[in-house]
């Protein structure tokens, strides 16, 4: 299968476990394990939730322990939120100021979730291998993170 018919598919499924739920937290759980059950080669996946204008806290994901919070600004979470934009690290090693929440992670990918134009949380997903990210896969999460929007 196609990069592009797989997120095609996955969020048509996300759409799926989605739809007519408005739980913000119950959303997040579902599309964390969602991914984490469709994506390869990945070691850990969730959001983290703005708790305040300057910092996130963990929310919803799988994989190993994470760090709790992150300021705006800081790693490559803090990063997407404070550019609102998509972070794409083929490298973290090579990411200035990167936070290490797993040593094993080498490739992370990071879009933040919008409502109401502000950026609410960010989707973020490790690998632990370098470059395991690429435009495709930023287009075609970036387009499952829309049709989450909509439930929001």
């Amino acid at each position: 299968m196609q990069k592009q018919d797989f997120y095609q598919s996955l969020t048509l499924q996300a759409r799926g476990l989605t739809e007519g739920e408005s739980n913000l937290i119950a959303n997040m759980a579902n599309i964390s394990a969602l991914l984490w059950m469709s994506l390869e080669d990945i070691n850990w996946v969730g959001f983290y939730l703005m708790d305040s204008p300057n910092e996130l806290v963990l929310g919803p994901f799988q994989g190993k322990p994470a760090c709790i919070r992150i300021p705006v600004g800081k790693g490559v979470c803090g990063t997407a939120v404070a550019q609102r934009a998509t972070q794409l690290v083929f490298d973290v090693h090579e990411f200035a100021g990167h936070i290490a929440c797993d040593a094993a992670s080498n490739s992370e990918i990071v879009i933040p979730v919008y409502k109401n134009g502000e950026v609410i949380a960010v989707l973020d997903i490790d690998s632990p291998s370098v470059g395991r990210f690429d435009e495709q896969d930023k287009i075609g999460l970036e387009a499952l993170v829309k049709a989450f929007e909509a439930t929001l």
